[in-house]
């Protein structure tokens, strides 16, 4: 069974996804197409989607640049669609969330990646996102 917050993600990372697909897309369009036509259960945007929409495209320029020096070989633009998405939801809870612990961030990215990603893509996250909790500690953060 899905968490709330786990549901939360796979709104936020189905968002992102739409967004980076259609860059003349503002945010709040974005949010409202989706809670328009497929937020099926609300019909409105849960607060921790939406906080997670904004600060990841709020934080982009940033986000991108820890993942582009974080990820050995794969420019964020080269990655797969899905994982770049899935990277950047866990990057900006790793390092803007301190009431997210960062194992929950990559735990949950990990199972987003298994229902939306290659085979690959769990493993291909958690190296990722792990290297980015070790480079950038924060002693503020919910443990």
């Amino acid at each position: 069974m899905k968490s709330a917050r786990r549901k939360n993600r796979i709104e936020a990372l189905q968002i992102l996804f739409q967004l980076d697909l259609n860059q003349d897309l503002s945010t709040q369009k974005a949010l409202n197409h989706f809670s328009e036509f497929y937020s099926l259960e609300k019909k409105q945007i849960d607060d921790f989607t939406h906080r997670l929409v904004m600060g990841v495209t709020e934080k982009l320029k940033e986000i991108d640049a820890v993942l582009k020096q974080s990820s050995e070989n794969w420019r964020p633009d080269r990655m797969a669609a899905v994982d770049r998405n899935a990277l950047r939801l866990g990057v900006y809870e790793i390092l803007f969330c301190e009431d997210i612990p960062a194992t929950v961030s990559i735990n949950e990215m990990i199972e987003v990646a298994k229902q939306f990603g290659s085979e690959s893509s769990p493993s291909f996250i958690n190296g990722i996102l792990d290297k980015i909790r070790q480079n950038h500690p924060n002693p503020n953060k919910a443990k």
